[in-house]
């Protein structure tokens, strides 16, 4: 699967950590930064992994920084990326089986790296159950305000 991975300086252990077990896995992983520690501002990086999804150079994103909630919000502004903020695999699998979500975010400060590795499991494991489903991700897309 294509999967591109982003996080803020709070998160780059995480990203990296997450990174290099998805490419053992045989997953192509785009890592959309940044590249070291210092201090950067999460919504660029939101943006960035947002826009992988939009123009489908990405299938699937994991989005990280300290909380989770900063750069969840930032990937949300996209019409076409649905990401839920998740802390434990059930989370991650209602996101995919409910609500279709094509991202995933956690946050570095609140999850471990076995924890984390097993919400991304979940996430890629679990298939849209479509269905009554459907009609409330449509209304995601393309809202009637």
């Amino acid at each position: 699967m294509r999967i591109a991975i982003a996080s803020d300086h709070a998160a780059i252990d995480l990203k990296a950590a997450l990174a290099a077990w998805l490419r053992d896995a045989g997953h192509d992983v785009a890592d959309l930064g940044p590249d070291s520690g210092a201090s950067v501002d999460y919504p660029d990086y939101g943006y960035k992994l947002a826009a992988a999804i939009a123009d489908g150079s990405a299938e699937r994103g994991i989005a990280l920084c300290g909380s989770g909630i900063g750069i969840s919000i930032a990937v949300n502004r996209n019409p076409a990326a649905r990401c839920a903020l998740v802390s434990e695999p059930v989370s991650a699998t209602l996101a995919r089986e409910h609500n279709d979500a094509n991202v995933i975010a956690m946050g570095a400060r609140l999850i471990g790296v076995e924890m984390a590795k097993a919400c991304v499991t979940a996430f890629l494991e679990t298939e849209f159950g479509g269905d009554r489903h459907q009609r409330r991700v449509d209304k995601l897309t393309a809202p009637a305000l």
